[in-house]
């Protein structure tokens, strides 16, 4: 196994340059999804098919899970007011004064979180981590951190702190 890749990124950088080559392609629709997801709150552009056109533009799109992709771009626009709601009691700042790159990421996190109880939380907060050291600020992964760990927390208690989820009987 692999360690995770803790190299630090720039807002804006393609997910493939200067990264390893094993990225899963999981990985790689979860930071394309979040380039779309940015470009939606910087542009206020919520034109799904418009994004995701110009996301698959990328070269190297192909390496990545793109139904995985085009469901989380969906699914987190789609869905952005009641994720909004959902981070926002977690956060020390109001949703409006979060970067646009912590907020993509937290928008996608939270979506997983609440939307796709089949990935495991502790994957939704590493991915979450992961996409922050490649894409936001210096410590903004930090902050993802404890965001997403806090959310994981109200939205899936049972999972969360390690108790069984059903008794039988």
């Amino acid at each position: 196994m692999t360690s995770p890749d803790t190299s630090s990124g720039k807002a804006g950088t393609s997910p493939d340059r200067g990264r390893p080559a094993h990225k899963s392609p999981r990985r790689r629709a979860r930071e394309y999804a979040v380039q779309g997801i940015y470009q939606a709150l910087l542009n206020g552009d919520q034109r799904v098919e418009l994004i995701l056109a110009h996301l698959r533009e990328n070269e190297h799109f192909g390496k990545a899970d793109a139904p995985l992709c085009d469901a989380l771009v969906r699914g987190v626009l789609a869905a952005r007011e009641t994720l909004d709601e959902a981070i926002a009691p977690h956060l020390d700042r109001t949703v409006a004064e979060l970067s646009p790159v912590e907020h993509a990421i937290l928008l996608l996190g939270a979506w997983e979180l609440l939307r796709q109880p089949e990935t495991p939380f502790r994957v939704v907060i590493n991915e979450g981590i992961e996409l922050a050291k490649t894409f936001g600020a210096t410590d903004g992964h930090r902050y993802v951190n404890g965001v997403l760990d806090k959310l994981a927390q109200a939205a899936r208690p049972f999972e969360s702190t390690g108790r069984p989820q059903s008794h039988g009987g």
